[in-house]
């Protein structure tokens, strides 16, 4: 028996717009994922990098391939995904079949909406091993994706403060 899609349909998305569009990193942002993500004890590991296909997004993923490939780490995969599409089930397997360490997300928040709601609702993905950078940030984003899909998740503000998924908020802080 097939599950329903958890697309969010597009009258469900307007009632959080006007929805921003992904945004450049920063040093600071990009020097604060790397810093989390050795934080957390995932220094060398594998990383599957996800991203949507705007130019920011893919300048974010590029630059984030590059610092971790540097550090030693390895990508287990890079997946980009659409702001819209049918169900994004493709990119959500290929995002966590290779069962990486960690996550790294550079998306704007309508299409990690949609990915992340079909990555908890088809996969074994953890957002509590999922680190994003500021655009993926953004509280309406946790609301559209609904209860608990994103709950753990933390990552950078352009500032390179911290921001973490607790009970459904946005929380930033200076702190790890």
């Amino acid at each position: 028996m097939n599950e329903p899609s958890p697309r969010l349909l597009p009258a469900a998305l307007c009632d959080y717009a006007p929805w921003p569009a992904a945004r450049p990193h920063t040093g600071r942002e990009l020097a604060r994922v790397l810093a989390l993500l050795e934080g957390a004890g995932f220094r060398g590991g594998s990383v599957a990098l996800g991203h949507g296909r705007d130019a920011a997004s893919k300048d974010t993923a590029e630059a984030f391939a590059d610092a971790w490939l540097s550090s030693g780490g390895r990508l287990a995969a890079v997946v980009d995904w659409p702001e819209d599409a049918a169900s994004w089930l493709r990119q959500a397997r290929r995002l966590t079949r290779p069962e990486p360490d960690a996550w790294v997300v550079a998306a704007a928040p309508v299409g990690w909406a949609q990915m992340s709601r079909r990555l908890r609702h088809s996969t074994d993905w953890d957002p509590r091993r999922t680190f994003g950078f500021a655009s993926a940030g953004d509280s309406r984003l946790v609301t559209a994706a609904g209860p608990g899909v994103l709950d753990g998740m933390c990552g950078a503000t352009a500032d390179g403060r911290l921001w973490t998924v607790r009970r459904g908020w946005v929380v930033e802080s200076d702190g790890e």
